[in-house]
């Protein structure tokens, strides 16, 4: 592969790593935006109660200022859409809270590597 192509596969898309929310709320409403435009992707999570709605605006947001930012893609921005969002499960942070009987349970606090693609139509 060479630079070039490295480079313009890079330009359209965003990745945000080490997110402190679960994976699988994340998922919930990286499908709502899976294969829509990035206008109705964006009107839809300006209206979305969950607390990743704003995290995956801001990469789309992201992944649309950069390409317009980038020299060698000539995209027209209102042909964009969604063309991969994808959510992965980061490293899980180990928590103990003190329980009955100087018992101690873990508590689970995951993160998730969240991926967002832009392509033409």
């Amino acid at each position: 592969m060479s630079k070039q192509s490295r480079k313009e596969h890079r330009a359209n898309q965003v990745r945000a790593r080490m997110v402190r929310i679960a994976p699988r709320k994340v998922r919930l409403v990286a499908d709502l935006v899976r294969g829509r435009s990035v206008d109705e992707s964006l009107n839809i999570l300006a209206f979305t109660q969950k607390r990743a709605a704003p995290l995956i605006a801001k990469l789309v947001e992201s992944a649309l200022h950069n390409i317009e930012a980038s020299d060698q893609l000539d995209w027209d921005v209102d042909e964009l859409h969604v063309a991969q969002i994808y959510v992965d499960e980061g490293p899980t942070l180990r928590r103990f809270k003190p329980r009955a009987q100087g018992r101690a349970t873990r508590i689970n606090k995951r993160t998730s590597h969240i991926t967002v693609v832009l392509e033409p139509r």
